[in-house]
């Protein structure tokens, strides 16, 4: 596909890393000639320098044939006026970055009113994340399928656990909970494990069920936190507003420290209610006054990574229960992984996983339409949702019978508002939604999880 990327920033360079991975002609436009230079010497893709909302730089670029823009500059008004401009040159399609709350609840409007295909909130998001996260403490991370029916929840196994040396074929009589396990990260390994893959303490899984039935099985095995009642937020960036009313309207207590007077000031507007300090929550005299010692579970969410990493390995040592950090540089994985700090978001991930699923979902010409799209473990693994055409050549067959290639799970089916974890004798039907786990590549479609005849 012909896509366009405007706005080469820390989104628009992640999207175009892996839709350039998948095999898409990609044309990125930036104004710094800086960020051209670095972006043409790391990845394979064509570099417009110029204004995104200039037509002969979108014509240079090639909107007049594309298949799909993205534009992702940092202001909300031009990545409206470039969507616009792009949809008059001939774009088929067009996804806007739009980050302002104010714009929140007119999603829908400006999407009919500018012809934008999609819309697309990181901040926004990665609260979501956030939120999903500090509503089930025991997981490291939280992704949600089919309007939140099935999670897929990651937990990394403590030191003399009692799945340590289990089979997973053994997990369901030891623990009495429908849930399967669709990955195992073991050091730099991914696994999409058969019943016999034996577990060991350390290793990370990524367990597929509904809640109820993750909440039984955290409990059976010893691995189950209680549930969060008082947060302490540090920064007061966009996704605080958001990730404040998620959890307020949860019944959470907020506290919210930010060190600008003048932004504390606009908190107090945005999120009456909330009690709102003015100061560094980078000192440790201030985390106490304001009560960490007593707080359930602690989020890092300022711009700046070092400071987001410093102030969490100290909440750790308060014994503060959850913890989460916003790092925008991935590089740091195996550092926070070493500290203990495992529960991490990064928005450009979030928002490359949204746009690599509707990449794929506009290139799907089989009929059994992807739904959802998470990638796992460093992105080595990929979980989907298909909803299930009655042209597909996977109904009506028992799972045991279908010829899958390797590395392949079909973890979860959703029947209505019924989830199934199925076994040999289970067959999809026309307008199921399933969940398949396989190493990252390019799957489509549903019946691409099948071996060619």
């Amino acid at each position: 596909m012909k896509i366009i990327i405007a706005g080469a920033g820390k989104i628009g360079h992640s999207v175009a890393e892996i839709l350039s991975d998948e095999g898409h002609d990609i044309t990125v436009i930036d104004r710094d000639p800086d960020t051209i230079s670095l972006l043409s010497n790391t990845l394979d893709v064509i570099c417009v320098e110029g204004s995104a909302t200039n037509s002969e730089t979108l014509l240079e670029a090639g909107a007049d044939h594309a298949d799909l823009l993205m534009a992702a500059t940092e202001h909300d008004e031009v990545n409206m006026v470039c969507g616009i401009s792009a949809r008059k040159l001939g774009t088929k399609h067009v996804i806007a970055r739009i980050r302002d709350p104010e714009y929140l609840s007119q999603t829908n409007f400006l999407r009919e009113a500018l012809g934008l295909s999609v819309t697309i909130n990181p901040e926004y998001e990665c609260a979501r994340e956030i939120s999903r996260i500090l509503r089930f403490p025991s997981a490291v991370r939280v992704d949600a399928f089919s309007k939140g029916n099935v999670e897929i929840v990651e937990h990394k196994l403590p030191n003399n656990c009692r799945l340590d040396g289990l089979t997973l074929k053994e997990l369901p009589s030891c623990f009495g909970a429908k849930v399967l396990v669709g990955v195992v990260e073991r050091g730099k390994e991914a696994f999409i494990p058969n019943g016999d893959f034996i577990l060991k303490s350390g290793d990370k899984l990524s367990i597929i069920g509904t809640a109820k039935e993750l909440r039984r099985f955290f409990v059976s095995a010893g691995q189950y936190h209680k549930p969060v009642k008082k947060v302490m937020i540090m920064g007061g960036c966009r996704t605080s507003i958001y990730l404040t009313r998620m959890l307020t309207d949860c019944g959470m207590d907020v506290t919210l420290i930010e060190r600008n007077r003048r932004r504390c000031d606009e908190l107090c507007d945005l999120i009456p209610g909330t009690h709102i300090v003015c100061g560094d929550a980078t000192r440790s005299d201030v985390l106490i006054e304001e009560g960490i010692l007593n707080t359930d579970a602690f989020v890092a969410l300022t711009g700046d990574d070092g400071d987001n990493i410093i102030t969490s390995m100290y909440v750790r040592n308060c014994n503060v229960g959850k913890i989460v950090a916003k790092v925008n540089r991935s590089h740091f994985s195996d550092i926070l992984e070493q500290s203990g700090l495992d529960s991490i978001v990064t928005p450009k991930q979030i928002v490359a996983q949204q746009i690599a699923r509707y990449v794929r979902a506009m290139s799907n010409s089989m009929g059994s339409s992807m739904e959802t799209l998470y990638r796992l473990a460093d992105g080595k693994v990929e979980a989907l949702e298909f909803k299930v055409s009655e042209n597909s050549r996977c109904v009506g067959i028992p799972l045991k019978d279908l010829k899958l290639k390797p590395d392949i799970i079909i973890s979860a089916i959703i029947r209505g508002n019924k989830t199934l974890i199925p076994d040999g004798s289970t067959r999809i039907l026309s307008g199921d939604h399933a969940i398949i786990f396989t190493a990252a590549g390019r799957l489509q479609d549903m019946d691409g999880i099948l071996e060619e005849h």
